[in-house]
C-alpha cells in the first residue's frame, strides 16, 4: 500500500474532527449568548417594571395629597401628616435603589428618560410637600402633564430596549 492511501483516510478524520469541534463550538457559543440575551432581557423587564411601578405609586401619592391641598381636582385627597411624608420617603428611598439597577441594565436611551421622568417627579413632590401659593395650581397641572409624557417616554424606551414592538399608551386615567 502505497503511503498516499494511507494519509488520505487520516487526513479525512482529522479534517472531519476538526470541522465537527468547530461546528459544535460556534454552536454552544451561539446557545451560550442567546441563554444570556433571555436572562438579561428578564432581568431588565423586571427593573422596568418595578421602577415604572414604584415612580407611579410615588405620582399618585403626590396627587393625592395634591388634592388635598387644593392644587388639582380629583378623589381620594391625602393629608400630609407626618405619617404620611415619613411613608413617601420611605417609597423615595426604595425607588432610589430601584434606580440603581436600571443604571447597570439599562441603554443609554432608557436610563436618560428615567432621569427625565425623575425630574418631573420631584417637581411634584416638591409642589406636594409646600404650602400651597398662588400659582401653583397651573404649575401642579403643567408639571403633572410633564411627568406623564416622561413616563409615558420611558416606557417607550424601554420597551424598544426589550425588542418589544408595536406602540404602547398609558390609560387616560391620572397615573
Amino acid at each position: 500500500m502505497d503511503m498516499a492511501s494511507q494519509i488520505l483516510p487520516l487526513a479525512g478524520v482529522a479534517v472531519g474532527a476538526a470541522t465537527s469541534f468547530l461546528v459544535t463550538s460556534l454552536n454552544e457559543r451561539t446557545k451560550w449568548r442567546r441563554e444570556q440575551l433571555v436572562r438579561w432581557d428578564a432581568q431588565r423587564l423586571t427593573a422596568y417594571a418595578e421602577y415604572a411601578h414604584a415612580v407611579k405609586d410615588l405620582a399618585y401619592q403626590y396627587r393625592r395629597i395634591a388634592v388635598a391641598r387644593g392644587l388639582t381636582a380629583g378623589p381620594h385627597p391625602l393629608e400630609p401628616t407626618p405619617e404620611v411624608l415619613d411613608r413617601l420617603g420611605d417609597a423615595e428611598v426604595h425607588r432610589t435603589a430601584l434606580s440603581e439597577t436600571l443604571l447597570l441594565l439599562g441603554d443609554r436611551g432608557t436610563i436618560g428618560a428615567v432621569k427625565r421622568m425623575n425630574q418631573y417627579l420631584w417637581q411634584l413632590e416638591r409642589l406636594a410637600r409646600a404650602t400651597p401659593a398662588q400659582g401653583d395650581s397651573s404649575r401642579w397641572d403643567q408639571n403633572y402633564e410633564n411627568y406623564r409624557t416622561a413616563r409615558q417616554e420611558y416606557i417607550d424606551h424601554a420597551r424598544r430596549s426589550l425588542g418589544v414592538t408595536g406602540p404602547a399608551r398609558i390609560s387616560p386615567r391620572p397615573s
